[in-house]
Order: C-alpha cells, then structure tokens, then sequence
C-alpha cells in the first residue's frame, strides 16, 4: 500500500520497501543499501517499524540508474557499471579497498576469494566439492575428444556440475556463495589428472598443479602459483567479467554465468595469451637470443605477446610481484633469463614493460607444464571474481545490461527482396 503523509502544505506521495524494489527494479535489501550509502532517505512508519520511501526521490535515483546503465545511442560513452570489487590506479590495483598485491601474496587462494564475495577475511578457508558434482563433471569431461582444451574441459564441467544441483536457480546471496564454495574445487578435479599420484585434498593450488605438471611441487613453485591465483582473482571489467554480469543481469544461475565467462576468455587477447608468451619463451630458450625470434614476430606482423598492459602505464603489478616468487625458484633461472631478454630487446622499439602473460608463462615453462597451462590457471582463478561480480549483478535492476543498438543500416522501409 502507498502510504500518505502531509507536509507543510501540500500531501508527500510515500512508497513501501516493496514498492520501491519494485521501481528500482532492485530488490527489498538493495533498497536498504542504497538507503545505507546515503544515496535515499527513509522514514519509519509511525508506530511501526516498516520504513517508507519518498516516491520522487525514487523516481529520480532509477532515472539515474537508467542512464548510468547504458550511455545514450551514438554518444560514445563507456558502459560505466557501479562495484565495489576491484579498482584499478595507475600502477596498482585493490580488492574492496585493500592492496590485491599484498592481500595475494600473505593469503591463500581461497582466502582471497573469500574477501571478494563476503568482505571477510576468513584464514584457512577451504573448497571442497561434493562427490556428485565432481563426477558429473568428470563423466563430461571424459568424453570430450582427447585434444580439447582447457577451457573448452571447464566450460563442460561447468555446464555438467550445474545438472547435479538442483537448486542451482536459488539466486540468493547464500546459495551463490554455496555454489562458488562447489564450483571452483570441482573445476580443478574434472581437469585429468598428469601424475598417478594427484591429489584432490589440501589446497586448490596443490590439487591444480597436479592437473598443470607431471613434476613433483616444491614449496617456493606452489606459492608462485597459489600466488598467481589469488593476482589474477578479478581485475574489474576484462572481457570475460562483462559478459558474467551480463548473463547474471538476465539471471542466469551462477554456473551458467561462470560459462559466459568461460566463453570470452578463450580468445587470444585474453585468458590465451599466456600460452602465446609460453611459447614465446620456448622458442628463445631453444636458440639461446630473443633477437631472432622477436624479430620474425614483428616480421610476420605479429605483436609480442607478454608486453605491455592498457590500465598499467608503467609495470603491470601482477608480473612485479609473480616475478619475485620466480626468483626464489632456480630451475625458473633460464625462462626468467629469456623473458628479460625479451623486454629488452623489444624495449629497442617498444618501451614495453613485462605484464603477468609473460610471469605466468615463466612459471609454466620452468614447471614443466603445457603451453595452455597459464590459461587453465587464469580461467580457474577468475572464476573467483566472476562469481563476485555475478553476486553484485544480481542484486541490481535485471536486464540492466541492455546497451542500445546504434542503427547504420539501410533507411527504412526498403522493398522485398526479388529472388
């Protein structure tokens, strides 16, 4: 009911927590939220304690919302998406406030997911996946065709997990925090296994590398690469995070999102490009100078991959701080050596300094693992941020993510065309 009160003069149009939702399009605690940042204000019902809404001043913040959402066609404005995950300054990066360089390199893997979908720090954070959710994965994952790819194998994993939770359509914050706790462990066990011995216990970052290495893990390479996970859990909207919140904006349940994401981050400018700088690395640890090979790189007009980054004028925080776990690895000796011969023979026509494709790709050549490894590494540790993201998606306006089309096309109405 709409609730009526007067003031001075002239009546005062209020509206219910469930009628401002509904406008907003948000829903009753998003209201509250919004109440909490100073961005409404609310009045308790007399004698009650249900709070109520002044209707314009609604009006105006979904007004707001609208146009924030989408610029207007032609206009060229960035789509501008409100968060409170990840911002991105100059030369370093934070997760909800706090330095992601620093937050990654004291905490595990898990603990860091766990600061981006709760804002708690919670040590000793665990993920353990379900049996039934891990063998559903597996039985897709078995059947793909032998040389699928990684990405491909946790896009099917992804897809087969959903099947076994049936209340993966619950979108409240609980049961999306329920299913990243599931999802992100049963990835990493659908990935075949490359030792006998493999675990699927302890850290995730234990449990991956034995999908990543046939090596045994010592301790400084299983830092580096728990490490690596926790840098690469979010960094704002990259390509495939647009297209989770996306996904979430329409409510797609969490695994369906995690799988747009997961479509998206196989191209080569992103999730890939690590592979590209692995091999990359190969070829200039196997003719002993990086002058050759950078030069048949730019001679078939290829960019050299590893280099430079758009939102880091300087260097890219995640390779400074994967670069200086590498150090303490000696058999990541010779790849640390050739990637620095590559920033600086390149740096002779480029100033470009070295970005975390080119760390990770040192870690995986010096590890012995595949060229796709860094891709399998990138997708398993976003999955983190994508579900952080989808969480805050979800309790904004749905189908907010709706950009208009700039049509520039023939003028309608054209005639039929003749056979």
């Amino acid at each position: 009911m709409r609730h009526q009160e007067h003031g001075p003069g002239h009546p005062e149009r209020r509206l219910s927590t469930k009628e401002a939702a509904e406008l907003l399009g948000v829903k009753p605690e998003t209201v509250y939220a919004y109440v909490s940042r100073g961005q409404l204000s609310s009045r308790r019902v007399p004698g009650g304690r249900a709070s109520t809404f002044d209707a314009k001043e609604v009006e105006a913040l979904a007004r707001r919302n609208r146009r924030e959402s989408a610029g207007s066609p032609g206009s060229g404005a960035e789509l501008s998406v409100r968060t409170r995950l990840t911002f991105i300054d100059t030369d370093r990066y934070y997760f909800r406030g706090v330095d992601a360089v620093e937050l990654a390199s004291r905490h595990s893997y898990e603990e860091v997911a766990e600061w981006l979908w709760t804002g708690r720090l919670q040590p000793g954070a665990t993920l353990t996946a379900p049996e039934p959710s891990v063998a559903a994965a597996r039985r897709a994952v078995d059947a793909l065709p032998e040389h699928t790819g990684p990405t491909d194998r946790l896009r099917v994993a992804a897809i087969a997990a959903a099947t076994a939770d049936p209340l993966r359509f619950d979108l409240s914050e609980d049961a999306v925090l329920a299913t990243a706790r599931v999802l992100i462990p049963t990835l990493v066990a659908a990935l075949p296994p490359r030792r006998h011995d493999h675990r699927d216990q302890g850290p995730l970052a234990r449990r991956l590398w034995g999908r990543l290495s046939g090596r045994d893990a010592d301790e400084a390479s299983l830092r580096a690469l728990d490490t690596a996970l926790g840098l690469l859990a979010d960094h704002d909207l990259a390509a495939s995070t647009l297209a989770v919140r996306v996904a979430a904006s329409a409510r797609a349940h969490a695994y369906a999102a995690v799988s747009a994401g997961l479509g998206v981050i196989e191209g080569p400018l992103h999730g890939a490009a690590s592979g590209l700088a692995h091999r990359l690395l190969l070829e200039v640890l196997d003719q002993g100078d990086a002058g050759p090979v950078i030069a048949e790189e730019l001679r078939a007009g290829r960019r050299i991959p590893g280099l430079g980054h758009r939102l880091y004028p300087g260097e890219d925080p995640r390779a400074r701080a994967l670069f200086a776990l590498l150090e303490d690895i000696p058999a990541a000796g010779p790849a640390l050596a050739a990637a620095r011969d590559v920033v600086a023979t390149t740096a002779r026509h480029a100033p470009l300094h070295a970005n975390v494709d080119l760390a990770l790709a040192v870690l995986t050549v010096s590890c012995g693992m595949p060229s796709t490894a860094g891709e399998t590494v990138f997708a398993v540790a976003r999955t983190a941020g994508w579900i952080a993201h989808a969480l805050e998606e979800y309790g904004e306006r749905p189908l907010r993510m709706r950009p208009s089309g700039h049509y520039v096309g023939p003028k309608p109405p054209q005639a039929l065309p003749q056979a």
